[in-house]
């Protein structure tokens, strides 16, 4: 038996200790189980991430074959395996997709089509910048960048912009210092020379 009666706490290790730690793709190759390892959990709580993460890691991960009724609205939109409403009533009640609980949700990150998208945009804005306000640009980025706050991933993207807004703004003002009225008073002192 594990443990005696009346007693929790174990007082020798287990018998047989592993060698090597579990692999859950090490003879299975297959196309569900590349799919299944490449999940990114989210819109979860904490404990519930863990819980699917576990699921996944020790190959007890049951994907969902057709899509779930949620118990919210009603509709079969539930098609992450282990939840048990979709993401809409989730995100409208403020709680966790998998138990239901209002605790502090981990957001998934974006899909791989989202972050090329959004990549694509930076660089056309960041051409679209001059050279000095580029270089400043990329300096903010890596100053946030290696001061990783606890924030989510949608500030830094608010803050990233609204900075390349305030630098596009800015490249609009530098042209206003040299003004018609400085030209004419160039020209005339030019003549008055001559």
């Amino acid at each position: 038996m594990s443990s005696q009666r009346g007693n929790s706490s174990r007082s020798r290790p287990q018998k047989h200790q592993n060698k090597a730690a579990f692999k859950n793709n090490l003879y299975d190759t297959s196309t569900k189980t590349k799919v299944i390892n490449s999940i990114q959990v989210g819109d979860v709580c904490k404990r519930c991430k863990d819980i699917i993460e576990w699921k996944i890691k020790y190959k007890k991960y049951k994907p969902l074959s057709q899509p779930k009724k949620c118990v919210k609205c009603g509709n079969k939109s539930v098609k992450r395996a282990y939840n048990i409403m979709c993401l809409d009533c989730a995100h409208k009640l403020g709680v966790c997709a998998k138990c239901g609980q209002s605790k502090e949700i981990i957001q998934s990150p974006p899909s791989e089509q989202d972050q090329i998208k959004l990549d694509e945009e930076m660089k056309e804005l960041l051409k679209s910048l001059p050279e000095r306000k580029r270089r400043t640009f990329i300096r903010f980025m890596n100053k946030s960048s290696e001061n990783p706050v606890k924030e989510d991933a949608e500030k830094q993207r608010k803050d990233l912009v609204d900075k390349l807004k305030t630098l596009k703004v800015n490249e609009e003002d530098d042209f206003d210092d040299f003004s018609d009225d400085d030209d004419t008073n160039l020209t005339s002192d030019s003549e008055e020379n001559e």
